[in-house]
């Protein structure tokens, strides 16, 4: 599996962000797509994730009511809209992936910066 993700950039706080990730190869597979973030100095954290079977959504505690994940089907594709961003939101976001193959493997998309300022 392949993740292409774009999207990303500067805004000032209450702003909105969109980032996408476009899955390739062996995407009959993919079981759960979705984004994870790592500031700097701190540990990567799981921000949102979707289940390509059934549409199950979950978010961070800290995202939860601001940030909404959706997919695309027909683009194999899935979204995350963020609104309502703060100084803390910044951070390199990863799109992901797991498969029904070997789940526990993580595939990861390139970084995407998103710089929230005051």
């Amino acid at each position: 599996v392949q993740l292409q993700a774009s999207g990303g950039g500067s805004v000032q706080t209450g702003g909105s962000v969109k980032l996408s990730c476009s899955a390739s190869g062996s995407i009959s597979t993919i079981t759960h797509m979705g984004w994870y973030r790592q500031a700097p100095g701190k540990q990567r954290e799981l921000v949102a994730t979707i289940t390509l079977v059934g549409g199950r959504i979950d978010y961070a505690d800290s995202v939860k009511g601001r940030f909404t994940i959706s997919r695309d089907f027909r683009k194999n594709t899935i979204y995350l809209q963020m609104n309502s961003l703060k100084p803390e939101d910044t951070a390199v976001y990863y799109c992901y992936s797991r498969n029904s193959i070997d789940f526990a493997r993580i595939y990861w998309g390139q970084g995407t910066q998103v710089t929230v300022s005051s």
